[in-house]
């Protein structure tokens, strides 16, 4: 097999498990969603607000690409749900932040100890530089989808008669 070959058929394998593993990561949170009884989207952004800490509805739809007007929508059914509150600004009282509640947080945390326990098993197995490396590529592939996801939505945003015809590459599969 020729060189580019293996790199195409590697790169698709790569493709492939990645997908597999985002795959199943949605399917996880869709059973912690369940259980929480909210919806997974919801859910995916009640994980935004943990990482990102107190933040305005503004900032939330500007992280998640979501309008203002869905982002409303999620934060009242998360405060409904207990698990976040809306907090003013002391210092400029129209502005109002999103918190996430952290007793609820510890509530819903309980049900990601089988995936901590799953990752750190997974983690033992790296060296060092290993993992620096899957972190750099966690980290650039996050960024590569940031922009894809702004890409698509500049598509959405074009008449369809005057959006390109894209094809998805086909790279060769392995046996």
């Amino acid at each position: 097999m020729s060189r580019a070959k293996a790199r195409a058929a590697l790169l698709q394998e790569l493709e492939d498990a990645m997908r597999r593993s985002s795959a199943q990561g949605v399917l996880y949170g869709q059973t912690v969603a369940n259980v929480a009884g909210i919806a997974n989207s919801d859910l995916e952004c009640m994980d935004i607000l943990y990482l990102e800490g107190r933040v305005t509805a503004g900032r939330l739809a500007e992280v998640t690409g979501l309008t203002t007007g869905a982002i409303t929508g999620v934060v009242d059914r998360l405060e409904k749900a207990g698990l976040v509150r809306r907090e003013r600004d002391e210092k400029d009282r129209r502005k109002v932040f999103i918190a996430v509640v952290p007793e609820a947080i510890a509530g819903l945390g309980q049900y990601y100890v089988p995936m901590q326990q799953a990752m750190e098993k997974v983690c033992n197995g790296y060296s060092d530089e290993e993992l620096r490396l899957l972190l750099r590529f966690s980290n650039e592939a996050y960024k590569g989808t940031l922009a894809a996801t702004e890409a698509l939505k500049g598509l959405l945003d074009t008449p369809p008669e005057k959006r390109p015809d894209l094809k998805l590459k086909k790279r060769p599969r392995q046996p």
